[in-house]
């Protein structure tokens, strides 16, 4: 944890900000630059290379038949150049509950480079119901016949792309391009044999599957060379007094990469939490960071970036209930390493509203229970020992928090707006369609959604809202009270956005939402409003517990907190 806003500034820092002529700050940098270890850079390229270069691909080959999108593998034939269109059917569909075998192959060797793409999971022409999400599909891969895979992961976890959401990845040894080509680079050697799956455990098929795998064989490995691993697990929520474990695991060798994802499930900034490490059995940490945001090379927070040793690929709002961040680190320079074992894990600190906190005040350390999910990376010689493994695909997804959710589109009646017309729209955005409302002015403009809660508990009031460049200005309302700042709803482009408007312990019986138009951006050509739903998501059960605002009375001071 960071304990000021302040560093102090030494060796590099200082010589930076310190008044020194321009070439003898230039050239100091270029001094550290070049004492900095280069693993695998392009001097690598000016040495003999040994073995011969092999690839494992999903090429059409000789005697293959491909009807109705399923193709029976022959992995032995000869691939198939003639000009007939069916030898550009270079793909793959898995059936749901199927395992694609994308490699086997006998050792010696070295997988230098995985490329995969395959359809998203939104409905289109070659897949009109929807094809498996890259979470649901789970890469593994086995060495020397081990039972056990050394790698175990969502496909998308794999490559640095959490919660089913497909995001670009520029780094050293992942590259997603466009949110869709999925590269690796990590080497991973083998002696006798490398099997590479890809098990589709959605209720939808893996729809256009493209792959390359490239290696090296060997005529022999040197001893004591180590085996690549990566395997996923999860908590949701985490386990309260225990830190959350990336990896423990018993041999010699060296940790290599994290990626961390984490949904928050209360207000404010989840990231306080330090990494602690601890190496060949030691029982205290000897590896003990200063905060989660710190661990990811940044500072201050997360938000999003790609470099090549570090990245958020994914952030979608600061500080909310439900909020997503997913980042990685590469140790490509500074691996870890250990003789006899390693365990990385993280504290689950940060920032607490008051009415989590046993003495209703908000500061910065606390315990959180939010849900993490991780990948760690790493090489061993001889099996890891790590217990952990992936659970199916469906218990990978992050449960709901909503108690209730209205859909606007379901209020498309007059009695539900003003001035103008309504019309129910469907966008990529959103499973279902939203409620697109069309006023010309501000003119007696507004949109009412009435709902009724059951019981009285601890409740977040938020909206899903779409922004664009025709949209306006709208103040929010609850039973006739004014919920925070005008909601402004431009955006140059299309996009999707939870708008949270009241923390509150709402009484049982009828509510109504109100939205009225009150102007709009000045950058904006209209007054329209998009929504897609009103929802009251649930707070952690120690609100309700610990009920500092039970009795309170949300009308005379409405509360959100952040």
């Amino acid at each position: 944890m960071k304990q000021s806003h302040f560093r102090p500034r030494s060796g590099l820092a200082q010589a930076v900000f310190n008044p020194v002529p321009w070439s003898v700050s230039v050239s100091m940098l270029l001094l550290v630059a070049a004492c900095l270890p280069v693993r695998g850079g392009l001097e690598e390229l000016a040495r003999p290379q040994e073995g011969r270069s092999m690839r494992a691909t999903s090429t059409m080959r000789v005697g293959e038949l491909k009807q109705r999108g399923d193709r029976k593998p022959l992995p032995q034939a000869e691939p198939r150049g003639d000009r007939d269109e069916a030898s550009n059917w270079d793909n793959f569909r898995v059936a749901p509950g199927a395992t694609h075998v994308v490699m086997d192959e006998r050792g010696p060797g070295v997988i230098t480079h995985m490329w995969f793409t395959f359809l998203g999971p939104e409905p289109q022409a070659w897949a009109a119901q929807g094809s498996a999400n890259h979470q649901e599909m789970l890469l593994r891969i086995y060495w020397d016949g081990n039972p056990r895979p050394a790698v175990e992961a969502p496909v998308g976890d794999f490559f640095a792309n959490a919660f089913g959401r497909r995001n670009e990845v520029i780094s050293q040894p992942v590259v997603v391009e466009d949110g869709d080509s999925y590269n690796c680079y990590w080497h991973m050697p083998f002696r006798k044999s490398a099997r590479v799956e890809i098990v589709n455990q959605s209720e939808k098929p893996v729809s256009l599957l493209y792959y390359n795998i490239d290696w090296v064989r060997k005529d022999r490995l040197p001893s004591g060379t180590p085996y690549f691993h990566a395997q996923y697990r999860q908590e949701y929520p985490v386990r309260p007094g225990q830190d959350y474990v990336v990896l423990d695991t018993r041999g010699k060798g060296h940790y290599v990469g994290t990626l961390l994802s984490v949904r928050t499930r209360s207000p404010a900034w989840f990231g306080e939490g330090d990494e602690k490490i601890y190496l060949d059995g030691e029982a205290k940490p000897s590896i003990w960071g200063t905060g989660t945001e710190d661990y990811f090379l940044s500072a201050w927070g997360l938000k999003k970036t790609s470099t090549p040793t570090f990245g958020v690929p994914y952030f979608d709002q600061w500080g909310i209930v439900g909020g997503h961040t997913s980042a990685y680190r590469w140790h490509l320079t500074d691996p870890l390493v250990f003789k006899q074992g390693i365990k990385v894990t993280f504290e689950h600190f940060g920032w607490m509203s008051p009415d989590e906190n046993p003495e209703n005040k908000s500061h910065s350390w606390n315990e959180r229970e939010d849900d993490f999910s991780s990948v760690a990376f790493w090489y061993q010689t001889g099996p890891s020992t790590f217990t952990a493994r992936a659970p199916e695909a469906r218990e990978r997804v992050l449960p709901s928090l909503e108690r209730q959710v209205v859909y606007a589109r379901d209020f498309t009646g007059a009695a539900h707006y003003g001035e103008g017309g309504v019309i129910r729209q469907q966008l990529d955005l959103y499973p279902g369609k939203q409620l697109l409302y069309q006023p010309h002015s501000t003119t007696n403009a507004w949109l009412e959604f009435p709902f009724e809660v059951k019981q009285k508990e601890p409740l977040r009031l938020l909206l899903q809202v779409t922004k664009a460049d025709d949209f306006g200005r709208y103040q929010a309302s609850l039973d006739g009270v004014p919920l925070g700042r005008p909601i402004d709803l431009f955006n140059r482009e299309i996009l999707t956005e939870e708008v949270h408007l009241l923390d509150f312990w709402p009484d049982p019986g009828q509510h109504l939402l109100r939205l009225e138009c009150v102007g709009r951006n000045p950058q904006s050509q209209g007054y329209y409003c998009g929504l897609e739903s009103i929802r009251l998501r649930e707070r952690r059960p120690r609100v309700t517990t610990l009920g500092h605002n039970r009795d309170k009375d949300w009308k005379t001071d409405p509360q959100l907190y952040r």
